[in-house]
């Protein structure tokens, strides 16, 4: 008995430990969401004016076309659907059961009745809201829906919580779809975001990662789809994917290279910006050396937990010559990037840990400069939207801004 008492006491310690470490951001984040549901329910959503859509530009044998206003791409996105002659490759996080939402159902519906193969993948833990039945499709298109836990479920493997965050379409092995929009009405008017189509021999690019999570994740009824036999060796436009279940996440080197390698400019666009240690990191010796680092953020995101997780590295950015840029029209979701005139990235990657060590992501990254122009144009854009915050206006922040900030440490490795 009086030898068990030295374990009750460690087992005291380390309870009240992880309660002193927990209990208080979660309050925080409490507090936080309380007044988010507030500030939701007096103001509607943002409003923006869209950036004229530029001519595609020829990357090799392959145009890229950039979109930015919902809209635009979704009829771009629809017309295809309607125009496929063999086979349709669907796959999105967020899938609204709204007036768009609806639209793309009825149009991949009505193309696998004519004829055309169809294949859908969706997020089940992402779509918890919308109701089942808006997820019952036509018999004759297949559908993988990723499952809200992997199997066999292991408690301290990211492999059993990986969420698939990719959006993507490919039609006919031709035409490919690749950022940052979900599907719904929201998305269409009221969030910047960034998606690019991709038409010519890059689409198979987009095609292959599609295939290959298909391959893995397919029911067991599912026939596998055939590999993607004739891609080339095209080094100015390739994709970058990450997969939990290998622990493979190629798209975090990407982004360190990139800023390594970058001499003049890197001006990067993100949703939610919680860097880890590395990507801080080269961020800042970036900037040290002279490099023009500028971080386009929304001033207010959908996740006000993640916008206060990011607030913790303003100083810091601040303080050692990073420019941050506060878009303030309206949530800008766009996963984007451009360094020195001559290297891009657009996708669906975030710059937080859920991203970069999480879930299944894929991004495409350019070595070209006319899509590194076109790129610059649209951070020249948002940036004209946005207001730069200066360390002097930082550092005047209330103090109960900076408590929460320091309490909400304890949450950064989960985001």
């Amino acid at each position: 008995m009086w030898r068990a008492l030295p374990h009750i006491r460690v087992q005291r310690l380390v309870g009240w430990l992880l309660a002193l470490a927990f209990i208080p951001p979660l309050l925080v984040s409490a507090i936080l969401v309380l007044v988010d549901i507030i500030r939701k329910h007096k103001h509607s959503q943002g409003h923006f004016l869209s950036l004229r859509n530029e001519p595609p530009v020829s990357v090799g044998q392959t145009e890229v076309q950039f979109y930015t206003y919902g809209n635009d791409l979704y009829r771009a996105m629809l017309e295809a659907i309607q125009h496929a002659q063999q086979r349709i490759l669907f796959e999105t996080f967020i899938w609204k059961d709204d007036e768009i939402g609806t639209h793309f159902k009825n149009a991949l519906t009505e193309a696998s009745q004519r004829g055309v193969e169809v294949y859908i993948i969706y997020d089940k833990f992402a779509n918890l809201v919308v109701p089942a039945a808006f997820f019952a499709f036509d018999p004759r298109i297949h559908v993988l829906s990723y499952p809200l836990f992997s199997f066999p479920f292991k408690l301290f493997s990211i492999r059993s919580y990986a969420r698939d965050h990719r959006k993507v379409m490919i039609v006919d092995s031709q035409i490919g779809f690749i950022g940052g929009y979900n599907i719904g009405d929201a998305y269409a008017r009221h969030w910047r975001d960034t998606h690019a189509r991709v038409v010519g021999p890059g689409a198979l690019e987009i095609e292959n990662t599609f295939i290959d999570f298909w391959n893995e994740h397919r029911k067991k009824d599912e026939a596998e789809l055939p590999d993607v036999r004739n891609r080339g060796w095209d080094t100015t436009l390739t994709v970058q994917r990450n997969d939990p279940t290998l622990f493979m996440f190629p798209i975090r080197n990407m982004y360190l290279e990139s800023i390594d390698r970058s001499q003049q400019s890197f001006y990067l666009t993100n949703a939610y910006f919680i860097p880890d240690r590395g990507i801080l990191y080269a961020l800042t010796k970036a900037a040290q050396r002279g490099v023009d680092v500028r971080v386009l953020v929304p001033a207010l995101s959908n996740h006000i937990v993640a916008d206060w997780l990011s607030h913790g590295f303003y100083t810091q950015c601040l303080k050692n010559g990073i420019r941050l840029l506060l878009y303030s029209d309206a949530m800008i979701h766009a996963k984007t990037a451009t360094a020195d005139g001559k290297w891009s990235t657009v996708g669906t990657a975030n710059l937080d840990r859920l991203s970069m060590f999480g879930n299944f992501e894929v991004n495409m990254e350019f070595y070209d400069t006319d899509v590194a122009e076109e790129m610059e144009k649209i951070f020249a854009y948002d940036s004209s939207r946005a207001h730069e915050l200066t360390l002097k206006q930082w550092e005047k922040r209330p103090f109960y801004w900076k408590l929460g900030e320091y309490m909400l440490y304890t949450f950064r490795p989960f985001f």
